[in-house]
């Protein structure tokens, strides 16, 4: 079963009699429905309804969790959470360890040897595990793992998508249980219940590919010099982009390349997502 190391994310742990209650009132996602055993993709949102961190959490015992996130902005996202803490009875700490292993088959029924490992959730099309602690070891394959979750449409902060710039919807996580539309209040909740009940998402991850290496992650994609997205991850002629899906629909039914620098690129949606190109590109640009 190949599997990847994954040195660059860092686990946090709130716990307390009132970790529960605390998290489901400020993050996306739906703490009720959240099993033992998963690990679920979620957003801390500012007011505006932008995503500020991004994570997956996981249940870690009675009254705690542990959340995974980019080690790199894990003391800015303790400090968040402090913030919000108040006064409820909620111990917030980084973990020392951070190694995160994951592991996968292409055999959605496959079997597991190890019993603690999470299921990543937001995997619909593979079988995904997620591993936390233990110790290195040889034989991982970092660039496999890349190539999975772009091909699986998966996207995270960072290559794929800036901090602070994007809707839960451009980055799907209106399609992967990383936003709860039926669980109370949460910071950023009104505008992202607006953005599904209006269907007025008009950035989504798209998968593109073409017929030659694709150019480095933050390259523009334009239709005759009009700019409609940007790459995100690159995994050789295949990368993840986040685009206008109004502009790309238009570009397709115009005939007019979709160019990532001098590259032609196709764009098509993930297999699983329910998200579809508009009817009337025209009309929804306008819209």
């Amino acid at each position: 079963m190949p599997f990847a190391q994954l040195d660059n994310r860092a686990l946090i742990s709130v716990s307390g009699p009132d970790a529960e209650h605390f998290l489901q009132n400020i993050l996306t996602t739906d703490l009720d429905a959240l099993k033992p055993g998963e690990a679920k993709p979620g957003a801390l949102l500012a007011p505006q309804g932008k995503i500020l961190f991004d994570f997956l959490i996981s249940r870690a015992g009675d009254n705690a969790f542990r959340l995974e996130c980019r080690a790199d902005i894990a003391d800015d996202f303790v400090r968040r959470l402090m913030l919000y803490r108040l006064r409820a009875k909620a111990d917030i700490a980084k973990q020392d360890q951070a190694l995160v292993t994951v592991s996968w088959d292409n055999d959605s029924t496959a079997s597991f040897s190890d019993s603690s490992a999470l299921a990543d959730t937001r995997f619909r099309d593979v079988a995904v595990k997620r591993a936390y602690g233990g110790v290195a070891r040889d034989g991982g394959d970092i660039n496999a793992w890349q190539a999975l979750r772009i091909g699986s449409g998966i996207a995270e902060s960072g290559l794929d998508y800036q901090l602070g710039d994007a809707f839960p919807h451009d980055v799907l996580l209106d399609e992967t249980d990383g936003v709860g539309f039926k669980k109370g209040c949460y910071i950023g909740q009104e505008v992202v219940s607006r953005m599904q009940h209006r269907g007025t998402a008009r950035r989504r991850v798209l998968i593109a590919s073409a017929g030659s290496a694709l150019p480095a992650s933050g390259t523009e994609l334009t239709v005759a010099g009009r700019p409609v997205g940007a790459l995100g991850s690159v995994s050789g002629k295949t990368a993840l982009a986040i685009a206008r899906i109004d502009r790309v629909k238009a570009a397709v039914d115009a005939g007019e390349a979709i160019m990532a620098g001098d590259v032609a690129v196709a764009l098509a949606i993930p297999s699983w997502a329910k998200f579809s190109f508009p009817q009337d590109a025209a009309s929804a640009e306008e819209a």
